[in-house]
């Protein structure tokens, strides 16, 4: 199981966010795929700053494909209820938003709207098949470097497959993406792992 926790590395998914809502709005679907999503901190994280950034309408029109293939994990995130030491590093004003008390055990469950843009899934990313097609983002953080180097480069040629033209790709910070697929995206910023889609 990956190390993770909310607002993980959010310097990439804030920017990922600024980049991605002007060409989102206005669109019937946003489709975003959370590649890895371990207990669900990431996509829900995700989720909190589109709502943010996108406004209560458009928001509506956002889906994110929170996929693992630990099947125990999945259950945490459609569940979406987490222990209150977990949520220490979500801003308060967010918390307050975002959040509501499940049961008295100090437990806080993620607000509906937010667990409803959400869907949970399994799915192997060595099958190199796409959950689907057409994502506007897709993010992959801390999955790739437990891969080796040419099942990664097959994993992001099967991102390149499913992403839109111009869609966006937020790695690890750590990792750079193999010269096998440079022809394959342009990173965006110098400054963080995000890349955008162009075409082969």
């Amino acid at each position: 199981m990956a190390f993770t926790f909310f607002f993980r590395d959010s310097d990439t998914l804030v920017r990922a966010v600024e980049h991605v809502v002007p060409t989102a709005r206005g669109r019937s679907k946003i489709r975003v795929w959370d590649a890895g999503c371990a207990m669900g901190h990431e996509p829900y994280t995700l989720a909190m700053l589109m709502a943010e950034n996108l406004g209560q309408f458009a928001f509506r029109n956002l889906q994110i494909f929170a996929t693992d293939h630990d099947e125990p994990l999945l259950n945490t995130v459609r569940e979406g209820i987490y222990a209150l030491e977990e949520l220490q590093r979500i801003p308060r004003d967010l918390f307050a938003k975002y959040f509501e008390p499940a049961g008295n055990n100090g437990h806080y469950r993620v607000i509906e709207m937010i667990r409803n843009s959400v869907t949970a899934s399994y799915h192997d990313l060595l099958s190199y098949k796409p959950v689907r097609d057409g994502f506007s983002m897709v993010i992959c953080k801390n999955v790739l470097l437990h891969f080796q180097y040419h099942e990664r480069i097959e994993v992001l040629k099967m991102f390149h497959r499913a992403m839109e033209p111009g869609a966006l790709l937020a790695t690890e910070h750590t990792q750079k993406l193999p010269p096998e697929v440079a022809h394959l995206f342009e990173q965006v910023v110098n400054d963080v792992q995000l890349f955008r889609r162009i075409e082969a």
